[in-house]
């Protein structure tokens, strides 16, 4: 049985990768999100609600995780972090494995993962394409982010892989510090090369 190119989209935050994410679905092409996933499963009724309740007891309420709550258990916790992903990881890889039987006679998919070199999934795809911007420009987006200082952002960087090393270990870049016309034009160009 034949199976669809699977494409490895990340990027740094505020690089502009939900941007790109839209503009494959616009050309047709399925995306998994990650994140999305996430927050599904840990909404009202989630199936990772109970789990993280367990784990970190409090983080919970009617509307599922309370995100404020979870983070402040695990932002500066390395040791509780990782027993966060143990419980996240595992439930986003089986969702993963049902969206690309729901899409198994398509083309081309896209996974957006925003930590693919980070926390690993390299390995699970054919290709990698890292959205990037210039640093100022990078840094503008993410502070103008509601809640967003400039401590924070410098923390969430550095939890993440360098962009010029991700650049230099993807197979694919598309700068989204150009036009969104231009982006729009480098994400076609991307998917006639992969799904022709």
């Amino acid at each position: 049985m034949t199976r669809p190119v699977i494409l490895g989209l990340t990027g740094s935050i505020g690089m502009g990768k939900s941007t790109v994410a839209a503009m494959f679905e616009e050309l047709g092409v399925p995306v998994f999100d990650a994140d999305a996933v996430v927050r599904r499963l840990q909404g009202p009724g989630g199936d990772l609600v109970a789990p993280i309740e367990a784990a970190f007891a409090g983080t919970t309420g009617p509307q599922g995780i309370d995100r404020e709550a979870l983070g402040k258990e695990v932002f500066d916790n390395p040791a509780a972090l990782a027993r966060l992903e143990a419980i996240v990881h595992p439930a986003v890889r089986a969702a993963r494995k049902e969206f690309l039987l729901e899409h198994a006679g398509e083309r081309l998919v896209v996974f957006d993962i925003p930590l693919l070199f980070e926390k690993g999934g390299v390995e699970e795809v054919d290709a990698v394409v890292v959205v990037s911007a210039p640093p100022e420009v990078q840094r503008a987006r993410v502070l103008a982010r509601p809640g967003m200082t400039a401590e924070r952002f410098a923390t969430i960087l550095s939890l993440q892989m360098p962009d010029a090393e991700k650049r230099a270990r993807t197979d694919h870049v598309i700068d989204t510090g150009l036009s969104l016309e231009e982006t729009r034009a480098a994400v076609a160009r991307l998917v006639d090369k992969l799904a022709g």
